[in-house]
């Protein structure tokens, strides 16, 4: 039972839930979209809190093929584009018609590679009204092991989770409380379709080229995850999405098994071996007579199929469990963590952006103690000048702190222009939990705590392509830039600041650690601070 595998899987110390205002509901619905490169999924979940699941109410499936982008450009088309837009707002309409609480909508590999993909989302915003989270590949891994972990029990084994969708692989490494691996590579039965298939059936050179092609493309993968297990461990290998659910299925019509759900059903590699075998003398349209198979999918299933072999090969395992569930199920799990419908979260999920951020802290050798303290002071501005410095609501708080913390992980490079360098460091490495937006104005943030304002120039700033996103940037960079400005010595002579904000004007002072203290240099420093605030901000700020 699907409660039974959340509750065993989660590890919950308890199955009474804190549902607050949610208390005297009986259930809530919950939408997700997932839009990939071979097709756009919309699942609608009903949350059950006090049971503390979720079951699925409907789940639909649109072939949007935005993965065939321009060759040339590598722009999505606007035929693909059209199509996507037509199909997000019959889903929109599908989940209104259910009154959802929330219509979460993740992108993947195609928008997150594409070179319009950032104009692509605008467009969905403006012309439908929808928000889209761009999320990056590690994120999509977590997500993908979420969705796995609420409909099947670990147990005390730890599983390889294998999503090969049709641009990117994932490949995660877990147990029933955390990720020790999460992994994505860009391959995907779409890619290696558009990439290398020019004829088919294809020939014995090109299947040997693409075997090739895979096991290279995935060794840096299999070497992450193998080093992960541990001695004398047996990972169980379960299988996702619509490669495997449709070699699944054409298995069980082979051997007259009656399946109507795949979940936990097992493939051999032997039985996989037989139906590849026989798929890859066939063209696609002899594919597609087979009634498991559509057209498209008759199109990509031999890339993906050998995607699958030659993982199983490289992991030498020669069983597969198939998991219907993935990464919009994994939405919604993150949802029901993230609004408390779930009391004690998963070990790793309720601290995963603490975690990763420290993570990557670590990594960049940064003083643990400096950037405590600025975390500290930045988040004493941002909950005592509210209405005066910014006007957020919520969602900054955790993006400021996540940038205060990282913000001088640049000095790893070089310590000039390191606010520079902690940008790129920040933008090019995983922060699990975040969105790829915001992700970005973590970095952004961090990017303008010295030295210049952001301008139009700045790719830093380009890449915010929301404007309520670069106002969220402006004022959180503007905080973080006065909570630097304290932190000019090795060891604090700062004990605490104190925030006074009223009619216009913003008066702080510093207590320092010892009475009689000099603290000329802070003030000179924040005083600078000030100045660049003030050319953005019309307040009055002063240092009693």
């Amino acid at each position: 039972m699907l409660g039974e595998s959340i509750n065993n899987s989660f590890q919950r110390k308890s199955t009474e839930l804190d549902l607050g205002e949610n208390q005297d509901t009986e259930f809530c619905r919950v939408a997700t979209i997932d839009i990939g490169t071979n097709s756009t999924h919309l699942l609608i979940a009903k949350v059950e809190p006090k049971l503390n699941t979720f079951s699925i109410e409907l789940a639909e499936k649109s072939t949007t093929r935005l993965g065939e982008r321009d060759p040339d450009t590598g722009e999505l088309t606007s035929i693909a584009m059209n199509r996507a837009f037509s199909t997000l707002q019959r889903f929109k309409d599908l989940s209104e018609s259910y009154k959802v609480e929330s219509l979460i909508i993740a992108a993947t590999s195609a928008v997150r590679e594409a070179v319009n993909g950032g104009i692509f989302i605008s467009e969905i915003k403006k012309k439908i009204g929808l928000d889209v989270e761009l999320i990056s590949g590690a994120e999509e891994a977590r997500l993908i092991y979420l969705g796995v972990l609420s409909g099947m029990q670990f147990g005390n084994k730890p599983h390889l989770v294998l999503d090969i969708g049709g641009g990117s692989t994932e490949l995660i490494l877990a147990d029933s409380s955390e990720a020790r691996a999460l992994t994505s590579t860009k391959i995907g039965a779409v890619r290696l379709q558009r990439e290398f298939i020019k004829k088919d059936p294809i020939s014995s050179q090109t299947e040997l080229f693409l075997r090739s092609f895979i096991r290279g493309s995935m060794e840096s993968a299999i070497d992450k995850v193998s080093k992960r297990i541990e001695i004398g461990e047996e990972p169980v290998l379960v299988a996702t999405s619509g490669t495997a659910m449709a070699i699944g299925t054409l298995i069980a019509n082979k051997e007259n098994q009656v399946q109507t759900k795949l979940q936990g059903y097992k493939i051999t590699k032997n039985n996989l071996d037989s139906i590849l075998s026989q798929l890859i003398k066939m063209t696609p349209s002899e594919r597609s007579e087979l009634s498991s198979l559509s057209e498209r999918r008759s199109e990509i299933i031999v890339p993906g199929a050998l995607i699958l072999q030659t993982i199983m090969s490289m992991v030498n395992v020669n069983e597969i469990v198939l998991s219907e569930r993935a990464l919009r199920e994994g939405l919604v799990v993150d949802w029901m963590c993230r609004n408390n419908y779930l009391k004690d979260q998963l070990s790793f999920q309720g601290s995963i952006r603490e975690r990763t951020v420290i993570h990557q802290s670590r990594r960049f050798g940064v003083n643990s103690k400096r950037s405590k303290r600025v975390s500290e002071f930045a988040l004493d501005f941002y909950d005592n000048t509210k209405g005066f410095l910014h006007n957020d609501k919520g969602e900054g708080r955790d993006l400021l702190w996540a940038a205060a913390k990282l913000h001088a992980c640049g000095k790893h490079i070089n310590i000039s222009s390191y606010h520079k360098h902690s940008w790129y460091l920040i933008k090019h490495g995983e922060l699990l939990g975040y969105s790829q937006a915001e992700h970005l104005m973590v970095a952004a943030i961090a990017r303008y705590h010295r030295k210049s304002l952001p301008k139009k120039r700045h790719e830093s700033w380009q890449l915010l392509i929301d404007e309520s996103h670069k106002r969220l940037v402006s004022d959180m960079s503007l905080l973080l830039r006065l909570s630097c400005a304290l932190d000019r010595r090795p060891e604090p002579l700062i004990s605490k600041i104190v925030i006074e904000a009223n009619n216009k004007k913003v008066n702080i002072e510093l207590i320092p650690n010892d009475l009689g203290q000099n603290l000329d240099l802070e003030k000179w420093s924040l005083n600078k601070a000030i100045l660049q605030v003030k050319k953005i901000k019309d307040v009055d700020i002063n240092i009693l």
